[in-house]
This record gives structure tokens, sequence and C-alpha cells, in this order.
């Protein structure tokens, strides 16, 4: 999912997270699972989106953010094609609002630790 390229980010760096679950709908299926075949192809991928979303301005809260739609998204509608993935799917599904939050920060978090 690029951020910008379907406007879930504009240039300005206004966010639009309801537009999350389209942009994902319209990944091409192939590219999607390439990137959840493994949990290093998934976190390399959170990385690349995570630092281009630092570049454009968007703080930790706004990443989260993102990030907790991201995980709603895969939670309720991709099946996990690992053990990690599954782990979080699991981890997701018992945890409240506020945990779920907490959550999207710990993979904003996991995904800077990836790019360095």
């Amino acid at each position: 999912m690029s951020l910008q390229q379907n406007h879930v980010v504009d240039k300005n760096g206004n966010l639009s997270p309801d537009r999350v679950e389209n942009a994902l709908n319209t990944m091409d299926p192939s590219r999607k699972d390439e990137i959840l075949q493994n949990f290093q192809s998934f976190k390399s991928y959170l990385a690349k989106r995570i630092e281009m979303a630092e570049n454009i301005g968007l703080s930790e809260e706004q990443m989260a953010v993102l990030a907790e739609k991201v995980a709603g998204y895969l939670a309720s509608h991709e099946e996990p094609r690992n053990s990690e993935e599954k782990l979080l799917q699991e981890l997701w599904k018992v945890a409240d609002k506020d945990r779920q939050h907490a959550l999207a920060h710990l993979l904003v978090r996991l995904a800077q630790s990836s790019s360095k």
C-alpha cells in the first residue's frame, strides 16, 4: 500500500485513515501475498512505509492510527501465513480498543527498529 498513491495521506501530510481499507482492497493480490508470505518481508514492508511516513512529517500517533487500521483489516480479512502473523492476529482479536492502539504503536516501533 502506497500511502500517497492511494491518498491515505496527501502530499501535505493530511491523514485519511478511513481510506486504508480501500487501499488494501485495491492492492495487487500477488503483491499482498509477497508481503505477507513471511514475517521478515512484512516487517521490511512496514519499515519502508514508516520511513516514508516519517519523511512526510507524520507523528508516531498518526502512524499508529494507520497501523491500527491496517492491523484491523488484516485480522479481519487475511489468513495468517506464518506463526508470527498468527500470534499478532490472536493478540489483536482478544485486545480491547485501547490495547489494539497500544499494539499498533508497538508495530510502528518494531518497524522503525527494523529499518535501523
